[in-house]
């Protein structure tokens, strides 16, 4: 699966070059940053017109980790939706598949900003879980306990050629990439996002293979 492992908190984690994280011992599955449906709330407000395929792309990559992994809990970190009524003009086919997935798991919605509030997607609905040393919310807080991981930021590594969405790390907390398609990104350097973490920290970044890369510091 060309995938890394990596310690973090006392865990053994693995980042996916799908950008989504597998937590084996506990059989957990984690994505943040889905944006289902982005380019139908675009088009609903006046936007410029993408091709709407969006969510099929996300979904069928999410369908393939699931496959491949067989998770028994799914962790959805909050920005599911683009927003609340994109998540209800979700086709029904799409609808259908997300039930399909959810079948004999346990499947949990973080909010986010984007989507604050639940969904009629089944599910259970949290603000943040915590479990064991780990806690699993949309947004990092500045100050927060050893453990926390998060999304929302939407991290990507700026090479010569090409920017790379990644997961960041300090070991003390961890930041995903945004699994959605049609998602930008913010670069890893931007005061905001780089801040969050020690001098010491690095990216891994997402793609064919998964690579660890020291983080640069602020720009």
């Amino acid at each position: 699966m060309n995938a890394l492992d990596f310690p973090f908190c006392g865990e053994t984690l693995t980042a996916l070059p799908s950008g989504a994280l597998h937590w084996a011992a506990r059989g957990m599955l984690v994505v943040s940053d889905l944006h289902l449906g982005k380019s139908e709330r675009i088009a609903r407000r006046g936007g410029t017109l993408l091709p709407p395929y969006d969510s099929e792309e996300t979904l069928t990559r999410l369908t393939e980790d699931i496959r491949s992994l067989s998770p028994g809990t799914v962790l959805c970190l909050g920005d599911s939706f683009d927003d609340l009524l994109a998540a209800d003009a979700l086709t029904e086919g799409h609808r259908s598949l997300i039930a399909s997935l959810q079948a004999g798991r346990r499947w949990l919605w973080l909010e986010g900003n984007h989507d604050p509030g639940p969904v009629d997607l089944g599910g259970t609905h949290l603000a943040e879980l915590v479990d064991g040393t780990l806690t699993f919310r949309h947004i990092a807080e500045a100050s927060t306990q050893p453990g926390e991981v998060s999304g929302h930021y939407h991290p990507k590594a700026r090479m010569r050629r090409a920017s790379l969405p990644c997961f960041l790390t300090d070991g003390k907390r961890l930041i995903l990439p945004a699994y959605g398609a049609y998602t930008g990104g913010l670069d890893w350097t931007t005061p905001v996002l780089r801040g969050l973490f020690a001098d010491k920290a690095i990216a891994y970044l997402t793609g064919r293979q998964v690579l660890a890369v020291p983080v640069p510091r602020a720009a």
